[in-house]
């Protein structure tokens, strides 16, 4: 039985079919720039959600990010996240065993904790520069992380004990810092911080690591 679509956004492979990477949006919401690298996930093989975990409100300003922040509902937003777990592992598009989440920012926060909540869906996480203290014992899941050279958000001391608290549980992980870059060094609409070199790069890498981590589980 299917499970309805949250509200999100939704992007499916031209074959129809793929495996299923959920999409946690940064402290901007679920904006454009989201949308347009879940829409480029499907266009390599992956069906893509990403929830709205703010429901239908955008931030464009740093401002304006810090109030959506201070009015979400840390429970709510990881029910939302929970209720996309189940809507793709349900999903009739969504191919293989396992879920990948790749989460940005605050996102990336979401994503570590749900690594950690729902160890036997989540398989495959990849971070974008955030962090979160855990204790990671409970994960199943190998996890990528990308962070900046230079970050006022998160500091060279919390990407290492995050890394460290990972390895402690026996996880696997690989963690990349791109050289010359500040926070939201990959999200294209940042253009006072967008990097295009670290960017490729990083898409690279992720894709890599989505599809030797999810083809290892298909059938």
């Amino acid at each position: 039985m299917s499970h309805p679509q949250p509200q999100g956004f939704l992007a499916v492979p031209p074959t129809g079919t793929g495996p299923g990477v959920l999409v946690l949006h940064p402290w901007w919401g679920l904006n454009e720039t989201i949308k347009a690298f879940s829409s480029q996930l499907a266009k390599e093989g992956f069906v893509a959600f990403a929830p709205d975990l703010y429901h239908g409100k955008v931030a464009v300003t740093i401002e304006d990010a810090k109030s959506l922040v201070k009015t979400l509902d840390s429970e709510q937003a990881k029910a939302d996240i929970a209720n996309a777990v189940v809507f793709l592992k349900d999903s009739a598009s969504v191919s293989g065993q396992g879920l990948a989440v790749i989460g940005f920012s605050l996102g990336a926060s979401y994503a570590l904790d749900l690594s950690v909540a729902e160890p036997d869906p989540i398989r495959t996480v990849v971070v974008f520069y955030g962090t979160n203290p855990e204790d990671y014992a409970p994960s199943k899941a190998e996890y990528l992380g990308h962070f900046a050279e230079a970050d006022e958000f998160e500091s060279e001391a919390d990407v290492n004990s995050l890394e460290d608290a990972l390895r402690r549980a026996g996880r696997p992980v690989t963690f990349y810092r791109y050289k010359g870059t500040g926070h939201w060094f990959f999200e294209r609409d940042r253009e006072d911080a967008f990097n295009q070199e670290a960017a490729t790069l990083a898409w690279e890498r992720t894709l890599k690591f989505l599809r030797e981590t999810l083809s290892s589980r298909q059938g």
